[in-house]
């Protein structure tokens, strides 16, 4: 029986994609009623209502990415040029905007996410701007008090397995973090480097909400003894070790996304041969945010704008593989069933990781690297 990989397969290759080309230029328009908007941003020399022509330079992580013909609508709406410039995933991207501040890359930013969201805010990197469209359900996942960054989508890392790996074996499928440090499930997992992986941070702060300050390093050393393997990026985790992934992987359980298992679907979309384990979830924002000296804040403000129009938000699950924030949307119809949110997801508060992120990935390079 096939399975197509679809989900984690287009994660992948506009990450990498990205990667080999380089910086990409598309002529991005804007629809009038968005043009019209205003919003409560406050920087200099532009407001919502201005008008904006030529470049705009959007600054995003590898896994952008929107659909032609939504691109398309915008272009014949308008004449801003979208200048489109990957720069890695949400770490690089960070610190690429941080060491750049006085030189900006671009006019807008989008792929931080709330693992990262506090360094670029506390770094003077942005222009406070928030959308008066903003969707009633994307304000919950507001981050700092002076606007700087406006919510775009969302998801859960988690852990993922290969279910038919285990129906095959006749191994009982592990459902939490404790799990994975039984003698049964030695040498099954890979996971992602916090140092160099977003959804690996993610994992990270994951264990640190579930375990404690006092309790996560031990939660990793059993782990490693385990027989934990970590890899530096996303990719080789899924497709080079994770058996799930049908390029010859040995490892049925891998750090992904809840939305992965449904991309694994058989051909008949009756089943998923993969699986999130939703009790090792950790919640995934992705943001985007004016960059301060922009060169078209007004222009800047409009891309904002359109990240939550209605048009857009519906692109985001069969583009990026996450939920919108706009909770009206549709989702596809097998989403229900196969990537459904964690009911009670691991968190921890934005002030606590801006305060020791730097500290947690140094204690688990000692605790799991060495």
């Amino acid at each position: 029986m096939t399975t197509t990989h679809g989900g984690a397969a287009r994660r992948s290759t506009a990450r990498l994609g990205a990667a080999r080309l380089g910086a990409v230029t598309a002529v991005v328009g804007l629809l009038p009623a968005l043009a019209a908007c205003g919003g409560s941003g406050d920087e200099p020399g532009a407001s919502a209502g201005s008008a904006a022509s030529g470049t705009v330079t959007l600054v995003t992580h590898d896994s952008w990415a929107v659909s032609e013909d939504v691109l398309a609508a915008f272009e014949q709406q308008s004449g801003l040029e979208v200048k489109q410039v990957p720069a890695g995933d949400a770490g690089t991207l960070a610190n690429q905007l941080v060491l750049t501040k006085d030189a900006p890359l671009g006019d807008v930013v989008f792929g931080i996410d709330n693992t990262f969201a506090s360094r670029v805010i506390d770094a003077g990197v942005l222009d406070p701007y928030t959308p008066a469209d903003l969707p009633e359900s994307a304000q919950q996942y507001a981050v700092g008090d002076g606007g700087e960054l406006t919510p775009v989508d969302m998801g859960d890392v988690c852990l993922n397995l290969d279910t038919a790996w285990f129906d095959e074996q006749g191994v009982e499928r592990p459902e939490t973090l404790e799990d994975l440090t039984k003698p049964e499930y030695r040498d099954l997992t890979v996971v992602t480097n916090p140092a160099t992986s977003s959804p690996g941070l993610a994992f990270l702060l994951g264990t640190v909400g579930a375990f404690g300050e006092d309790g996560w390093q031990d939660y990793w050393q059993r782990l490693r003894d385990n027989g934990l393997k970590v890899d530096d990026s996303w990719e080789d985790a899924y497709y080079a070790d994770f058996s799930g992934s049908g390029e010859g992987g040995q490892r049925p359980i891998v750090l992904s996304y809840a939305t992965s298992p449904a991309f694994t679907v058989t051909d008949d979309g009756s089943a998923s041969t993969t699986a999130a384990m939703l009790q090792t979830c950790f919640r995934q924002v992705e943001y985007a945010g004016v960059l301060q000296g922009a060169a078209n804040p007004a222009g800047a403000q409009q891309l904002v704008d359109f990240l939550v129009s209605e048009a857009f938000q519906a692109d985001v699950p069969g583009q990026m593989y996450m939920y919108p924030v706009d909770d009206t949307v549709e989702l596809p119809a097998d989403w229900q069933k196969f990537a459904p949110l964690a009911e009670q997801p691991f968190t921890v508060d934005p002030a606590d990781v801006a305060e020791h992120r730097e500290e947690w990935i140094e204690q688990w390079t000692q605790t799991v690297v060495g």
